[in-house]
């Protein structure tokens, strides 16, 4: 357990940037034999991007590093259950397993809203672990919103 907290971890370092940035705070690492080999947090906002998810950006980066699209013997911790887009991504690149910190129960394309990953029969499955670090992944989103809140009051003040 104490490397997954590890990895977990790191993911919300990722969310950390998010937050900073006034995005909503998702963090993604992408580890393989042990070691990191890519990172990515959420930028929509920042770059008016649609699809600039955390795990569409370690995703990315993973696939430069290897130099391949297919992420066979890798695995992502992600502080919040992926969307239906992630979670197609997750599967198309071949990521072995995906440890997950909080579920998503607006979008979660993970066991929330629907499961991709188990409901449907695709030519890769990739393994499941929910519940890592979740007070955590919690926490950071909650006070993200409540953040959020504030700053839209004041601006309507304005």
């Amino acid at each position: 357990m104490q490397e997954q907290e590890r990895f977990m971890k790191e993911a919300l370092k990722e969310a950390k940037k998010a937050y900073d940035k006034l995005e909503v705070p998702v963090g993604a690492v992408i580890v393989k034999n042990g070691k990191i080999i890519a990172r990515g947090y959420n930028q929509k906002e920042t770059k008016k991007d649609t699809i600039k998810h955390a795990e569409i950006i370690a995703i990315e980066k993973a696939s430069k590093k290897l130099d391949s699209w297919r992420l066979n013997d890798c695995e992502m911790y992600v502080t919040l259950e992926p969307c239906p887009m992630c979670a197609g991504a997750i599967i198309n690149s071949r990521i072995k397993k995906i440890y997950i910190g909080t579920l998503d129960e607006k979008t979660g394309a993970v066991g929330s809203v629907l499961d991709l990953f188990s409901d449907y029969t695709f030519n890769h499955k990739v393994e499941v672990e929910k519940g890592i670090m979740q007070k955590d992944c919690e926490k950071i989103l909650k006070d993200f919103f409540k953040v959020l809140r504030k700053i839209k009051k004041e601006n309507k003040n304005k």
